[in-house]
This record gives C-alpha cells, structure tokens and sequence, in this order.
C-alpha cells in the first residue's frame, strides 16, 4: 500500500504556508482601516492550524525521496488543496462569494488562468486585491518547480527528455533539487521585484505595481482594475511585455545566465522559437489592422505586441476589445495561446517544445515516405528524441485536444452560447484567462456563467495547469494496484 505520509506532510507544509501568506493582505487592509483585516485573521489562523497538523500527522523521520506513484499524488493534491483554502477569504470576506465562485477565482489564481467571476475590483479592498495577486504568484512558483522536478520524473508529455538538465526528486538526488530549487526561487524573486520597479518607473503607483509584478511574473493576467491592463496603457505596457516573455521562458537558462553562463540560453531552441514565433504573429496581426482598421503608428505596435505576448503566454492581461481586431487577428490570437510558452516557465498550455518536436516527427516522416530506405531520425538540440518522448508527447498532445473537445460540449449542455463554449473551453484548458460570448460582462468577469459551467471550467484550469495526464493517471484502477 502507497505511503501517503510523505505527500500529506508536504500537502500540510504548502498549505500553512499559505495560510501564513495571509498575513500581507491583512497587514495592508489593518494599515487601511479596512475591516477586511479580520477576515484575513480568521481565514489564516484556519489554514495555518488544518496546514501545521497535517504536516505534523504525516511526519516521517526516515528521509527519502518520493515515488513516482507518490509525485502523481502529490502534484494534484497540492492543486486541489491549495485552492480550497484559498477560497476561504473570498467566501468569508468582502466579496461575499458562493461556493462555486470562490474555488473558481481561487482555482483561477493558483493555475495562473486568471479568469474571474468578480466585478467592480476597484471598489474592493487592497487585501483583496493582493491576496488574488498572491495566489497566482504562488502558483506560477509552484508550477515552475512541478515542471522541473516532478513531470520529467513522472515522464509527463516528454518531459522526460529534459531530465538531465533539471534534477531528480527520486532518492539521493534530492539535495541537489533542493539546491536548484532555491535557486529557481532567486531568479522568481528577483525578477518579481525588478518588475515591480519598472511598472513604478513608469508611471503606476506602489501598489497597483506590486499586484501586477506578482501576476505577471506568475503569467497569471489578475489585475487591480476591470479595465485590466487598459488602465495602464503605455509605457507600463512595454515593460510587462519583456517580463512576460521572461516569465515564459525555462527557468533554468535564467538561472544558468545570472550563474555567469550566457550560451545556453541564446542557443535554447525552445527560446529561439517562441521570440521568432511572437514575432511573426504581431508582424501578422499590426499588417492586418493596419490593412483592414487603417491602424497606424506606435500605439498600433504597441497594443498588438501587449495583447500577443499576453496570451501567448497564457498571462491574459486584458487590453480593450481584441475582437474588434478583426476575424483574421482573433484566429491568430486563438492559436497562439493553444501553443503557449516554454516548458519549465510559468507559461501555460501545450509548450512550444513539443510543438518544435512534432513539426520535425512530421518533417522526418514525408522524408521516410520519399527515401523509404532512408534513416531519418528525429532530433531536437542535437540529441535523437527517443520514442518513449515521442509516444509521451502524441499522448499530451491528443489528451489536450479531446479534453478541448469535451469542455466544449460540456459547457454548451450547461447554457452557454457556442461562442462563450468555445472560449470558455480555450481560456480553462488552455490556462489563457479571457473568454468571449453574451454572457461574458463588459468588465470580463465570468459572473454570468451558470455554476455548472464554473465548475466544469475549475475542472479543466486543473487539469491544463497539470498537464492533464498527471491527473487522469490517478483514475486508473492499475495505478492503485500495489
């Protein structure tokens, strides 16, 4: 029988640091006058207790690592716990949120989705405000580190294939993973606080900058403002642009460039990629409106670049009607973000990575067919990719393409327009955050979904966020099986 100790203390550990994290929204809404202070009071001490004994239920002295079975455990035990508890301030505070509601917005912070079901945020408390900033800023930590240690150790979509370079959480390796792990949280840190000064530098105020350093480091698009990002427009909106683009590249190049080694991050393939890639797109959409909307000039450039990157991305920042960009420029946007940033980033959906991969599957395959004597292997960075990496990224890939399908049937059978079915499907499976359709609120709150529609779309930020198979593993009965 699989010991649970290990995955319910590192469960109890994560959630009373959650809760432990409440004390910054509390401290800014006690500063304020704010009675909201109180609800961060209750909402923490509750989290921190049911975190701290768990944690020490579970403790184990022997020291080892985890299984494999135990990481499949973990990884979605954190993403549905972690969200439950995050709920509690929505649920006993000022926004006063149903149930479904509050998991939504907490389930959509901690994926980094950045979908929401509240309206009128400017006139909610700072905490508040904060808190949802958090949660996403915890998340897209916890989604780097998932990324780097578990799936290549879980062999999760190919991730495999990139073992060597990050590090094992089997056995004697741990330390090590420790080590970079630490380091990881450097670089996410660091590039948080760099962010937040360049948002004050160019023009927002202390608070509003530390909120959106937070969600953009995290890729996660929750703002301080219906209006999003519009309300900001201009410079700010260049800076978020490059620490989107940061956030959404591996990690690890980061960390190997600010160790004094530049080369592999600028001989990165995946990297190399996704900047070409954004390219072409902004180039496609700015010709497009400047050809059909006689849009011209900087500001032109400057939204289209804003709006590209942040669903490429996954960030979702939003930044007036990118429908009123036109057919063409909406398909555009709606491809780039089922591809999504790098692995071992806080970037969402499929990964650029496995994409490069099947596009050179299929190159290698037309070649067999003309030359069938031919040896054609498949290679990526100059290594073969062998065919457990291949059959695990065909696997994803198809699991994120039917699990598209049946959100988007799912959500139609609970009401929705096929437009508001569509996008919902896309921003929830996807990890993007806006959707469009009537049902959709002008300040883009998801508030008139009907419930069965937020729960399903809870379900598919999860299993996007983790790359859908980690999950589906644990409804395997074999799975179980000692």
């Amino acid at each position: 029988m699989t010991d649970l100790r290990p995955v319910g203390y590192v469960i109890g550990l994560l959630t009373a640091v959650l809760g432990l994290a409440m004390a910054a929204p509390l401290l800014f809404d006690l500063f304020d006058g704010n009675g909201e202070w109180k609800t961060f009071l209750q909402a923490g001490v509750i989290t921190v207790i049911f975190g701290g004994t768990m944690a020490v239920a579970c403790t184990n002295r022997e020291t080892r690592g985890l299984t494999i079975r135990q990481s499949f455990i973990l990884t979605t035990g954190v993403w549905v716990t972690l969200p439950l508890f995050g709920a509690i301030p929505f649920l006993m505070g000022e926004p006063n949120l149903r149930l479904v509601d509050a998991v939504f917005e907490a389930m959509s912070g901690m994926t980094t989705t950045g979908a929401t079901v509240i309206e009128g945020l400017e006139f909610h408390s700072y905490g508040m405000l904060l808190w949802r900033g958090i949660l996403q800023w915890l998340g897209g930590l916890g989604i780097v580190i998932v990324a780097m240690i578990f799936l290549p150790v879980m062999r999760v979509g190919g991730m495999q294939f990139f073992q060597s370079e990050g590090f094992d959480t089997l056995g004697k390796a741990l330390p090590r993973a420790l080590d970079i792990a630490k380091g990881l949280l450097n670089i996410y840190v660091g590039l948080t606080i760099l962010c937040g000064f360049a948002y004050m530098i160019t023009g927002m105020d202390g608070r509003n900058a530390l909120v959106h350093a937070f969600t953009t480091m995290a890729t996660g698009g929750f703002s301080t403002s219906d209006a999003s990002f519009a309300a900001f427009a201009g410079p700010p909106q260049y800076v978020a642009v490059v620490f989107m683009i940061l956030a959404s590249i591996p990690f690890i190049r980061m960390l190997q460039f600010f160790q004094g080694d530049p080369e592999p991050i600028w001989k990165d393939q995946q990297v190399r990629g996704y900047l070409l890639w954004i390219s072409i797109a902004t180039a496609l959409v700015v010709v497009y409106r400047m050809i059909r909307l006689d849009h011209y000039g900087e500001y032109a450039f400057r939204e289209t670049l804003f709006n590209v990157v942040s669903i490429f991305s996954g960030t979702g920042f939003g930044d007036g009607d990118i429908l009123a960009y036109g057919p063409f420029a909406f398909a555009v946007f709606f491809c780039v973000g089922a591809i999504g940033g790098c692995s071992g980033s806080t970037g969402c959906s499929i990964k650029i990575f496995r994409y490069q991969i099947m596009l050179r599957a299929i190159s290698a395959q037309i070649r067999r067919l003309l030359s069938p004597h031919r040896v054609v292997p498949v290679r990526y960075e100059g290594r073969p990719v062998s065919e457990g990496v291949m059959n695990s990224i065909m696997l994803l890939f198809t699991c994120f393409i039917l699990t598209f399908g049946l959100m988007i049937v799912a959500l139609s059978l609970t009401g929705l327009s096929f437009f508001a079915s569509v996008t919902g499907a896309w921003t929830a499976v996807f990890n993007i955050g806006p959707a469009f359709g009537p049902e959709v609120a002008a300040s883009g709150a998801l508030s008139n979904f009907p419930d069965a529609a937020k729960w399903l779309m809870s379900l598919g930020m999860l299993l996007g966020r983790l790359e859908i198979v980690s999950c589906l593993v644990l409804l395997v009965p074999r799975f179980w099986a000692d």
